[in-house]
């Protein structure tokens, strides 16, 4: 987990008050280029040909086509090279369209037929995946649905990406997730045009991926204690407690994860955690650590091993690794060899981030590295890591990418950055000439709260679905070009299984993938919101689960000018009644609307709220704790 100091980070700030570019009666996330709506629709026919090639290119669009219409719409699905009535075309353009680029198309709905056309295979996956959402919401389902009309308005949508980098990042180090999670974790991105898999495999509580020439980082490292509860102030497991929670990716398994995201028009960017955050790794080679009894070291369970509340946030146990062994580089050299042969992607990420110091200040061996290399500060030390850590990256035919604390001390030639506190290190790299992916805790990090710290995982910052979608990109002090594009991270501190994953990714995925699919435009919540609300009957459909936060009203703690406490209570979308009560009953649409600031009757001990728009209830039941309300004051 990314740990925030209590300085204020630069943000960006969104435009509000404009509609955008869409049509009614139709909603698509993320929005297209452009929509063209006409009169009519188009029903589905119980036999569905599909003119297209055969070739294995095409392998990927056909499968989604035969899978959500035979599983979900009952039709039988034919494919032809060429049949002049076919339903659906599928066309790669014989003269390419530079606007449309790799990853466009054009989608053309009539009440004949479907075409899609595109440059090249990845347009038409994202062009059938539009089409998905033209259609009614239980093309989602999970079974044949009855008595629903298999119809799409007759339409015309010419779209492509705004960037080529648009990503997810998964943890899954912090817990570990099957390789069946991870596939759906893909098959759920892809829906939304994101095309990057981020996978954090290695940290302190686990390393997941085989490395055959070092065995016992997973015989090892991959298993912990298991702990349920407040992650990061768990009891220290015992001696005799049984090491068998987590698990790894063999590389194998790597491999099927690849090609399963390649084939779905997704890279898989793999992610090794160093210098800092290599707890797993020290536990399994203690002969990686600086500091004298690292033998004794083991795998993290969540027990407190950091103190976040003192500048450097200084270690409790020394998790990283020690930049002055020529051991480590050789590790790392063995590591990244590995890698680099199961990942064909450009890029290796290496981390690099929240590297605390405090046992490196008390090495001899650093000490002396310190003094042969005139280096001045720890920033130096790890600053000399990176760039050595780069040179094996690129030895291996990969780029390096860290996070932006690689930028301290000095940055290497030709790493590329990803920003995640907030954006001046992205702008900081960017000016200096290096690539960067903008990834800012301030909008994009799906592990914060969604609602009210009384309901939510408990996580030391909330990130409500209306800030996530104003996420920028692209700073105006930079050049675009430098700017890959964007994406949103999940760290699993709090996420201990696979119905979670959903639940703190949705919905504000959704609007990270207009942030990086479509065009900049002026920003409106209220027109986007209605979009993300018919995205909520499909995750019904397909039985994904998401968060209903939206719904929460926020709450906020005020002293009344006669001394008494008062709340006041904020709806984060409009159109939403607000009902409470304090007598400890459950209130429903016939109770107290909130219309202005309430005052806390004396002896009354919990507020509790439920919103609804109109007659039907959409929010959950709250529980606000007087005595919290008055903690937040300072009462």
């Amino acid at each position: 987990m990314k740990k925030l100091s209590l300085l204020v980070l630069s943000c960006l700030v969104g435009s509000l008050g404009f509609a955008q570019q869409t049509s009614p009666g139709i909603s698509i996330i993320p929005e297209p280029v452009k929509i063209t709506k006409h009169t009519g629709q188009f029903i589905l026919p119980n036999v569905v040909v599909v003119q297209s090639s055969s070739s294995p290119e095409m392998t990927s669009i056909l499968d989604l086509l035969k899978k959500k219409f035979s599983t979900a719409a009952g039709k039988a699905i034919t494919v032809k090279a060429h049949a002049p009535t076919a339903t659906i075309k599928l066309e790669l353009n014989k003269t390419a369209d530079a606007k449309l680029g790799k990853e466009g198309y054009f989608l053309s709905v009539k009440q004949h037929g479907i075409t899609i056309s595109a440059n090249q295979p990845a347009g038409l996956y994202w062009g059938a995946q539009t089409l998905m959402q033209l259609l009614p919401k239980e093309i989602e389902g999970l079974e044949v649905a009855k008595n629903v009309l298999w119809a799409a308005p007759v339409v015309d949508i010419y779209d492509y990406p705004r960037f080529e980098w648009r990503g997810l990042m998964f943890d899954v180090s912090r817990h570990f997730f099957t390789k069946t999670e991870v596939k759906r974790f893909i098959d759920d991105m892809v829906k939304y045009k994101f095309n990057l898999l981020h996978m954090h495999l290695t940290d302190d509580e686990g390393w997941r991926i085989e490395i055959k020439s070092l065995p016992r980082l997973t015989t090892v490292g991959a298993y912990n204690v298991k702990r349920e509860g407040a992650f990061g102030d768990f009891i220290p497991p015992k001696p005799d407690e049984p090491r068998t929670y987590g698990g790894f990716y063999t590389q194998d398994d790597i491999r099927e994860l690849v090609k399963y995201a390649k084939d779905r028009f997704v890279d898989i960017l793999p992610e090794i955690d160093v210098p800092g955050h290599s707890l797993a790794a020290v536990a399994a080679y203690p002969q990686l650590s600086a500091t004298p009894g690292a033998d004794q070291y083991k795998v993290r369970s969540g027990e407190k091993i950091m103190d976040w509340s003192k500048p450097g946030h200084p270690a409790l146990v020394d998790n990283t690794l020690n930049p002055a062994s020529e051991y480590t580089y050789d590790f790392l050299d063995k590591v990244v060899g590995e890698l680099a042969q199961l990942f064909p992607f450009g890029y290796i990420h290496m981390g690099g981030d929240e590297c605390a110091k405090n046992f490196w200040e008390q090495s001899d061996q650093v000490k002396a590295l310190m003094a042969k290399e005139n280096l001045k500060t720890q920033e130096e030390v790890q600053s000399y890591f990176e760039k050595r850590l780069e040179k094996i990256v690129e030895s291996k035919g990969k780029k390096f990418m860290g996070w932006d604390e690689i930028l301290e001390g000095g940055i290497g030639p030709n790493a590329a950055v990803m920003s995640w506190r907030g954006i001046k290190g992205g702008i900081e790299a960017a000016k200096l000439g290096h690539e960067v992916v903008m990834s800012p805790t301030t909008y994009v990090y799906l592990d914060y709260m969604q609602s009210d710290k009384i309901t939510e995982p408990p996580v030391y910052a909330t990130l409500r679905l209306s800030k996530t979608y104003e996420f920028e990109p692209v700073p105006d002090s930079v050049d675009a070009k430098l700017i890959k594009g964007g994406q949103a991270n999940l760290w699993t501190e709090q996420v201990y299984n696979f119905r979670q994953v959903e639940y703190m990714i949705w919905p504000r995925a959704l609007a990270v993938s207009e942030s990086v699919w479509s065009p900049k435009r002026p920003k409106n919540f209220s027109v986007f919101f209605p979009k993300v609300e018919k995205q909520f009957e499909r995750f019904n459909q397909s039985e994904t689960k998401f968060s209903p936060s939206v719904y929460d009203p926020s709450f906020k703690p005020v002293r009344n000018p006669d001394g008494t406490l008062g709340v006041v209570l904020t709806p984060e979308i409009p159109g939403l009644d607000i009902y409470y009560s304090f007598d400890n009953s459950q209130p429903d649409r016939f109770y107290p609307k909130y219309t202005s600031t309430l005052t806390v009757p004396i002896d009354a001990t919990q507020l509790k709220v439920v919103t609804y728009k109109g007659k039907q209830q959409v929010g959950r039941f709250l529980i606000m704790p007087i005595d919290e309300l008055k903690k937040r004051l300072g009462k």
